[in-house]
Order: structure tokens, then sequence, then C-alpha cells
């Protein structure tokens, strides 16, 4: 029997938080295989554990204190799984992500097809489908196309994504610096410096809604004041964690421009709404 440890963090998301797991416990999953969830509460105040104890007592809860964010809350339930027992698969799946009949069935058939050597991503597309939001990462070229076809791709999103035991003895867990964002794509590039394949599924294996565009640390309809503290929130572009990201795989020298210029974006945002115009 090959188990799959399934990996979510949460916060005050309390009915799409039940939704997503409503779904995920509606999957078929083949024979030979089995699903155990670890989920990382982060200091909820809306009812979401005690929600999820009562409707699913299956679910693996670990708390924290509302410190984590997502990155470090998908360390904390990757750590605790990987303590708990050996397992076959981890899976990452976003609380906000809803999957699609069969998922996890054409997850782990692409995995095969790969030996169970490779990261496979699924991709995700809006609520209303009328386009893809999350998938697979390829420089330059964003989220690859969704054809039908496997893509073979640099980095990921880590909303729907299966690890192979394999990957997982390879890299291990995520990079716990980032708090909130930044780990998925970094566990990506850390999987193609060492070789390892990573797949976008050629179909969109859920729905999930792309979060806001313009984030309050560049929106220049906000006080700066507001806007510095935004940027420096561990939900908002923190210039540590994006220097940390690409000096690890970039250079100092693009690490140091981006870092510089991610102050004068906050600092100067209509200057970049109006070189985005010019550029359309």
């Amino acid at each position: 029997m090959k188990t799959i440890a399934v990996l979510l963090t949460v916060f005050n998301r309390k009915e799409t938080t039940l939704r997503c797991l409503d779904n995920l416990f509606k999957q078929f999953i083949p024979q030979d295989y089995s699903l155990e969830v670890y989920l990382t509460n982060d200091g909820c105040t809306d009812g979401t554990p005690e929600a999820v104890r009562e409707q699913f007592p299956q679910v693996n809860i670990i708390d924290g204190d509302g410190s984590l964010f997502w990155n470090r809350g998908m360390w904390t339930a990757w750590d605790v799984a990987a303590k708990t027992k050996e397992y076959g698969f981890y899976l990452w799946l976003n609380d906000d992500t809803f999957l699609y009949d069969g998922a996890i069935e054409k997850l782990l058939a692409t995995s095969q097809k790969y030996k169970d050597q490779a990261i496979v991503v699924g991709p995700t597309e809006s609520l209303d489908k009328s386009h893809t939001t999350y998938g697979g990462r390829i420089p330059q070229k964003g989220i690859p196309e969704v054809t039908g076809c496997d893509v073979k791709c640099i980095t990921f999103n880590g909303n729907i994504v299966l690890f192979p035991k394999s990957v997982y003895d390879s890299i291990g867990n995520m990079d716990p610096y980032y708090s909130h964002s930044g780990g998925d794509i970094d566990y990506g590039l850390t999987a193609t410096k060492r070789g390892i394949a990573i797949y976008q599924v050629g179909e969109h294996l859920g729905a999930c809604d792309e979060h806001p565009t313009l984030s309050n640390w560049c929106n220049p309809d906000i006080p700066l004041c507001k806007r510095w503290k935004a940027l420096h929130r561990p939900n908002g572009q923190p210039p540590r964690e994006i220097f940390h990201l690409e000096s690890k795989f970039y250079g100092i020298g693009k690490a140091t421009f981006h870092y510089f210029t991610t102050y004068l974006h906050c600092i100067f945002p209509q200057l970049w709404v109006f070189l985005g115009k010019t550029r359309k």
C-alpha cells in the first residue's frame, strides 16, 4: 500500500477549506493507494479547525500561532508528516483550490509515466473556467498553455503538486526562509538545478481564482506609509525574501538590482503604472 500525505495550511477561510477537503475526500483513489491529510491551522479564529475536526475527523491538525503564513505552514505540515511515517508521495494542496473528479488518479498516472522520479503539477483554472490561473512555470513565458499534453517546466505554483518519495529524499522539505510566498518557486528551481524533472499535466485538475494582481504595496491609490507596511508584510513582497530567492538562483547582481527596484516600485508606483501602459 502506497500512502499519499496531503499537505495544507489554512487561515480563516472556513467554508473554502471545508469545500476543498470535501472535494479531496470525494476523489477516487486507485487500488493500493491511500490518503492521509496534514493540515496546519495557523491561528484560525473563525472556527476552521473545529469545523474540520467535526466534519473530517481523520485530518491531522497541527496548530500554529498565526505567524507561519503559507510557506512556513506548509513546511510545518511536511515536517510533521515526514517524521510520522514514510510516505510514498506528498501532495501540496492549497485550501482555496477545488480538485476536479479524477485529479489524484491523473496525478498518479502521470507520475508513473515518469517512473515516480518527477514532480507533477496540476494546473488550475478560474472558477468560471475562462482561463488558466496556476500551474507550472517557464521563465519569460509564465504558465504553459494547457493543451492535453504534459509540458516540462522549470518551476511551479504550489496549488496542486505531487512529489514522489524520490524527490523528497533528494531535496527534503521547503526552504523555511520564506514566510508566505516564494517557497514553491524556490523548490521548483532547486529541483531543476538538481536535474529533477517537473511536468505540468495536460489538463486542468482543479479550480482556483487568481489573487488580486495589484497589491497594496504598489497601489498608487494607497498612501506611502501604508504601502511601506504592506511591502514588508509576510504576504506582501518582502525585499529580503526576494533577494534570497534571486541571489540563490540568478546571482547577486540581479538580486541586488531587484532589491532596490522593489523599493522604487513601492515609493513611486505611478512610474510603474506609466511604464506598464507604454509597453502595451
